[in-house]
């Protein structure tokens, strides 16, 4: 029998089914990448069909991308009944769908930006959990959610994002304990800056893009701001059998930039 510890890295997924939301571009992408090198069957449900088109057909297992809103109740349980009807079972959500717009404060937030941000950041894990929970409940599968270091710390300028990330952390660890007696573990993962497409047109937006950059490298103590393979590897070992007695765990992954005060 192979013992856990010793498993490569192509086989800690070796055969599971994941159905990922926003997995099209950024940090998505790069877990689907990750989850299919592992050797999992990955669905990338993404509003993009064809950048999720494009991801999936550089995966070298089977895969399957679907269009999929995920602040539309109707849209996931119709992208979650396509996965099971392809691969036959169902063994991890990642929720990884994400806005982040507008970056403001509270009261220059309006309800339309509020609601949006909550519906698609909060109420798509809502949606997630009902559709899947009976096929991950068959499987002892796991949740995984992107949440994100502001919904720890908090960020100026950022409030609704910050109040949204707050929730889903709550929210896992509220499902990890509600579904722990289902052997269903449920855990999050928090970010700090990463580099993505939409974070690298911010940047170059900005009337000084070299001290973005600067700035982006500096709040992570190690050194620099990331690109979103370390995200994805810390996702594979949290829906892997490595992580098979982890649950309700908001795992930093943000090179330090939670501890505190710096020189």
């Amino acid at each position: 029998m192979t013992n856990q510890s010793t498993r490569s890295s192509c086989e800690l997924l070796a055969g599971k089914v994941i159905f990922l939301t926003g997995g099209a571009q950024g940090i998505g992408r790069a877990c689907a990448v990750a989850y299919a090198a592992a050797g999992a069957h990955v669905a990338i449900a993404d509003r993009n069909l064809t950048a999720a088109e494009s991801t999936a057909s550089e995966l070298p297992l089977k895969s399957l991308a679907t269009l999929c809103d995920v602040g539309d109740g109707e849209s996931v349980e119709a992208a979650i009944q396509k996965t099971v009807e392809i691969f036959g079972r169902l063994d991890a959500v990642h929720n990884n769908a994400g806005i982040s717009s507008p970056s403001a404060p509270l009261h220059q937030t309006t309800a339309e930006e509020w609601d949006s941000l909550f519906q698609v950041n909060v109420k798509s894990v809502f949606w997630t959990t009902r559709s899947a929970l009976p096929h991950l409940t068959a499987a002892k599968g796991s949740i995984l959610n992107t949440a994100s270091l502001v919904g720890v710390i908090g960020q100026s300028q950022h409030a609704a994002y910050a109040g949204t990330k707050g929730a889903m952390i709550s929210l896992t660890k509220a499902m990890a304990l509600d579904y722990a007696s289902r052997q269903i573990r449920v855990n999050a993962i928090c970010p700090a800056g990463v580099w993505t497409p939409l974070l690298r047109e911010w940047a170059g937006q900005q009337e000084n893009p070299s001290e973005i950059e600067s700035y982006l490298d500096r709040i992570h103590p190690l050194g620099k701001c990331p690109e979103g393979d370390v995200i994805a590897d810390a996702a594979v070992f949290l829906l892997s059998d490595m992580a098979r007695f982890i649950t309700g765990c908001i795992l930093p992954v943000s090179g330090g930039a939670e501890l505190g005060y710096r020189v």
